[in-house]
């Protein structure tokens, strides 16, 4: 997916415009994503082709990006308020938020907005054309530009979120309820409701709205939960101006499936934004597969060195266990922008989960060495202590990021493996519930919520939790083994047996096992399977008193000894595994390390797992005197040092 010279200098210019526009406003964030965005983009026309190519001499020329606004009125307000728009951003860049929100929203207007009785602008979904307000003297909105607005309306929000911050109490103390709000979300919701209803046409929007307070609106309505109406306000916001990166990152958080996603985007506008936008979407909902890897590549050809795909790909490869190859892109990122600690969190999972200590330590010290104050700099040393087996350290570490930033979902989840290992599973659930709260797409906290309520032997609670982490990642055998194990202690054994067969299918086949989950079909006896689950699924068909059945799960278990597969999480450490390294920093459980690399045919070798099955073959030899076979069995077992003193017994007798 190449770009034509022409259509590369579209996109630079595209990209120029968007870091101008965000910075104007005070969206760093969004500046910051553009701006690196362009870094990435190779060099292919020079200014001067581009003076040419516009008619202009090179001396006066003026890039678009500083045109001024096309709309006439806009521009002549912009021009009048020009030395109060410098003052208030210079204030908000001073970090004086309330000052810089009091240039051109006075508190007494702000008052007035809260004083007065609003109407119900959420169930008419904005198409009302009469006020918000319901005083007939009600105080007039100050005319004023929609940049200037937009900055003070948005000062307000992040003064609230300030004060906000500055509320809450002590991380996980006794009062830290979290449901601390941000008092200015109220006003800033009215005056913009106020303000769209008024700007209402009979043809629809007013023509000269520019994006941004569509954007800024919607991003209250989600913080008020509103998710329905601030979607659609999202999605005006990125047809009006589609080069906003927050405004797709929020749209991105409000959905939670791929269905979902699938449903939308033939309503996004078509440009690469919205490509860009579904590779990313996609990712955050743990999708896998040739077509995304393929996406992603197409846009790397366009942006090389963009260090936001680069770390998209990584993901890619994290979410799909690909633990090596996910290693090396974190490592050729930081190599490309050794001063980047955007995403270094997941890096650090990685080298905890391969147990890469040397790495995981230079990782630490070099996020310290350069902002250790930034919360991901802290979950990376909070994962070094836990990899030092340093549990109250790192606790300290993940509280630490927490203050500093109480959204670090990275933070909340790994707190609560800590405090499992801890044995402090009051405090792991409510760390679990806070990472839920801060995003319901973490499989990992639901994940840990199933095994903590499992571990106080909770079943049904569990099992809910369970599901929720398996519907969030259906292809991922592990999420299903966690079912199927619950289901078995509760004694629904006949639905344990479903869960437990799509555990063995997940991995390998998810596209042929999602129309064949629970129809007991056939079970491919070439492909890699685990000794532990074959065993699990037998044992419940014995206790069905299905003795074919679990006779052929039996001899399958034991088949996996020489060249049936390796076993997907060291078969026979069976439910002492810590939970520790489970799940917790990620997908891989697959051996750890570099065995989950390792060829599917070269067999497990021996395990706990499989000599119990020998054993219970041994016997169901016995009760049907095949006494060859028991001897040949009993004799297998003696060799392999396993149940030895129960096998001489079957022998003898």
């Amino acid at each position: 997916m190449g770009l034509s010279a022409k259509d590369s200098l579209h996109l630079k210019e595209a990209l120029q415009i968007a870091v101008v526009k965000c910075s104007e406003r005070c969206l760093y964030q969004s500046a910051k994503w553009a701006a690196e965005l362009l870094d990435a983009l190779p060099e292919q026309v020079d200014e001067q082709k581009l003076a040419e190519a516009s008619g202009s001499g090179p001396g006066n020329y003026v890039h678009p990006a500083f045109y001024p606004t096309p709309d006439p009125e806009e521009a002549a307000l912009e021009a009048r308020e020009l030395n109060k728009y410098l003052l208030a951003k210079s204030f908000f860049d001073c970090k004086e938020f309330d000052r810089c929100a009091a240039v051109f929203l006075p508190e007494s207007l702000l008052a007035s907005l809260l004083t007065a009785k609003p109407n119900d602008v959420a169930s008419t979904k904005g198409k009302a054309r009469a006020s918000s307000m319901s005083a007939p003297d009600q105080q007039a909105l100050p005319e004023i530009s929609q940049k200037s607005l937009f900055l003070a309306l948005y000062a307000k929000i992040i003064s609230g979120e300030k004060r906000k911050d500055e509320d809450a109490e002590m991380i996980m103390g006794p009062h830290d309820l979290g449901t601390v709000t941000n008092k200015q979300l109220l006003v800033v919701s009215r005056f913009l409701s106020r303000w769209f209803s008024e700007r209402k046409t009979e043809d629809g929007e007013h023509p000269t709205s520019y994006g941004f307070l569509e954007y800024l609106y919607g991003m209250v309505l989600v913080k008020e939960k509103n998710d329905a109406i601030a979607l659609d306000y999202l999605m005006q916001s990125v047809h009006l101006f589609p080069w906003n990166w927050g405004c797709w990152l929020e749209i991105t958080n409000l959905i939670s499936r791929i269905e979902q996603l699938n449903k939308i985007a033939p309503h996004m506008p078509q440009n690469i934004m919205s490509f860009i936008f579904h590779a990313n979407t996609a990712v955050n909902l743990y999708q896998q597969g040739q077509d995304l890897a393929a996406s992603l590549g197409d846009l790397l050809d366009i942006f090389p060195t963009s260090s936001f795909l680069l770390t998209c790909r990584a993901l890619l490869n994290y979410h799909s266990k690909d633990l090596l190859a996910a290693e090396q892109d974190f490592s050729n990122i930081l190599a490309l922008h050794p001063h980047r600690l955007d995403s270094l969190d997941h890096y650090s999972n990685i080298l905890y989960v391969l147990n890469l200590r040397p790495k995981l330590a230079f990782l630490a010290h070099l996020c310290s060495s350069i902002d250790k104050f930034r919360p991901e700099s802290c979950v990376v040393i909070g994962n070094y202590y836990s990899l030092l087996s340093l549990h109250e350290k790192a606790v300290s570490y993940f509280r630490r990021a927490l203050t500093l930033d109480r959204s670090c979902l990275s933070a909340w989840t790994l707190m609560g493996h800590e405090y499992v290992e801890l044995k402090n599973t009051h405090a792991a659930i409510e760390s679990y519930r806070r990472a839920v709260d801060v995003n319901r797409r973490d499989y990992r906290a639901w994940y840990g919520l199933g095994q903590t309520y499992e571990v106080l032997e909770m079943h049904a609670y569990a099992l809910w939790y369970y599901k929720k982490a398996a519907g969030l990642r259906p292809w991922d055998g592990k999420m299903w083994q966690a079912v199927g194990s619950c289901l078995q202690k509760m004694g629904r054994d006949r639905d344990g047996i479903k869960a437990l067969k799509r555990a063995l299918l997940a991995d390998s086949y998810y596209e042929s096992t999602a129309s064949s989950f629970g129809s007991g079909g056939p079970i491919d006896r070439t492909a890699q399977m685990d000794p532990e689950v074959l065993l699990q699924i037998a044992n419940m068909y014995d206790r069905l008193d299905e003795e074919d059945d679990a006779k052929a799960y039996m001899e399958l278990c034991v088949a996996q000894e020489d060249g049936g597969a390796t076993s997907a999480d060291g078969a026979g450490l069976g439910d002492s595994v810590a939970i520790h390294h489970d799940s917790p920093r990620g997908p891989a459980s697959d051996g750890g390390g570099e065995g989950g690399d390792r060829g599917g045919h070269e067999g497990t070798g021996v395990t706990v797992a499989t000599s119990k099955a020998r054993m219970w073959l041994a016997k169901h030899a016995m009760r049907t005197e095949d006494y060859v076979t028991a001897n040949r069995l009993a004799t297998e077992l003696c060799q392999d040092g396993v149940e030895v003193e129960e096998a001489k017994a079957l022998i003898r007798e």
